[in-house]
């Protein structure tokens, strides 16, 4: 009883640190993008840029992540992180000189890299170190928790008349509550761990590597322009109006129960073909609203991509804790740097071409080839002879 209650409070400690440092700190931009710009004079292209710069925060924190070997250093940088989410948030409300709202959106990103990354890597060590099954679908749960926990603040505030300072300051308010039990429960490395205790790693070659991490690329590509510009897609759509956070809110239902999903999925098909199939399905979620603009087309895209996107990143990052389990933390954020570099890439030129063409088709047909130009660097993983450890992670 007391395992399976310490059990939870690692898992809980993980799902509250991705509220915070995903769920508000990148998230709720989406949500607040729309009137932001009705209200504070922010353009499409400007919020394309506020959403570039967030994610080249998030890649300078993967890559202190991945270039930081000390497991006690990094438990006391999450906590950081914890604190600087509420603060990014808080500071939203000060201004609206668009240099200003970048500083802060980057440093918002560098937070997010706390829940994605280090909290990854200490939750996936504590579960290896206590024979629990090294698997992260419970703990990325909380990215799909933190949509619908963000969404429904939203629209409560909405209810209340709020403008957008307020939701950012409600925001905060919430971060603060929930960094509570993620600043607690975090499990804390044991000194072992501290000076260095290593597990058996099994690498795969490098060109299972660089596959890996072109068919990653794709993925943070069609990530990030449906995950930033989703509600802003559904509000300008006719006949729509006002139910972009309601398309939110569905992504983030499908996302809570996804990473536990296709973990079942993987363990039967192997992680490879799992990607694929997640790919395909995301691709189609992308690309739906620009073939038909009715609701409920709306509400089976939300669905598709919410299903899917978290599905990726859990994927991966198991498979990247399976190949270096000494210091999952490192080759997660390896890879996380190629979903990233997409990350930065994507949002401005979607940004400016739905300027010019006055919606987001063109982004959303780019973003949807873009995903699957992936499933052909993932088939060629398929077909790769690699190590027997890669062979075995494809197969089973």
């Amino acid at each position: 009883m007391l395992k399976e209650l310490t059990a939870f409070r690692v898992y809980f400690a993980g799902i509250c640190s991705l509220i915070v440092t995903v769920g508000v700190a990148r998230f709720s931009y989406s949500l607040l993008l729309p009137i932001m710009q009705d209200s504070a004079g922010l353009t499409e292209s400007g919020g394309g840029w506020l959403a570039t710069t967030n994610f080249m925060g998030y890649m300078f924190g993967v890559f202190v992540a991945a270039s930081m070997h000390n497991l006690h250093y990094k438990y006391n940088l999450h906590r950081v992180y914890l604190f600087l989410s509420v603060m990014t948030s808080a500071a939203m409300v000060v201004t609206t000189d668009i240099v200003t709202w970048a500083v802060l959106r980057f440093f918002a990103g560098v937070c997010a890299s706390g829940g994605f990354i280090i909290a990854s890597g200490l939750i996936l060590k504590w579960l290896v170190r206590h024979n629990h099954r090294a698997e992260l679908g419970i703990h990325f749960a909380g990215a799909g928790l933190s949509i619908i926990i963000t969404s429904l603040l939203f629209e409560l505030m909405l209810g209340l008349s709020a403008d957008w300072q307020q939701q950012w300051l409600a925001l905060a308010l919430l971060a603060v509550v929930v960094t509570i039990p993620a600043w607690l429960w975090m499990p804390h490395p044991t000194a072992g761990e501290q000076q260095g205790e290593v597990a058996n790693d099994n690498p795969p070659s490098r060109e299972f590597k660089l596959l890996m991490m072109l068919a990653y690329f794709c993925a943070g590509y069609g990530y990030v322009v449906s995950s930033t510009f989703i509600v802003d897609i559904v509000e300008r759509t006719e006949g729509l109006q006002g139910q972009g956070s309601l398309a939110f809110l569905l992504i983030g239902i499908a996302a809570t129960p996804a990473a536990l999903v296709w973990d079942r999925i993987a363990r039967k098909t192997g992680y490879v073909k799992a990607l694929l199939a997640a790919y395909c399905l995301q691709a189609v979620g992308i690309i739906l609203p620009v073939m038909n603009d009715s609701l409920i087309v709306v509400i089976v895209s939300a669905l598709c991509f919410g299903g899917t996107f978290i599905a990726c990143v859990s994927l991966v990052l198991t498979m990247a804790g399976k190949f270096y389990p000494s210091n999952p933390a490192k080759f997660m954020g390896t890879m996380t740097l190629s979903y990233g570099a997409a990350q930065i890439i994507a949002p401005v030129p979607t940004g400016y071409l739905a300027e010019y063409f006055g919606n987001y088709d063109i982004g959303l047909y780019v973003s949807a080839s873009v995903v699957m130009m992936g499933t052909l660097f993932l088939v060629g993983l398929l077909r790769l002879d690699s190590r027997a450890v890669a062979k075995k992670l494809i197969v089973n």
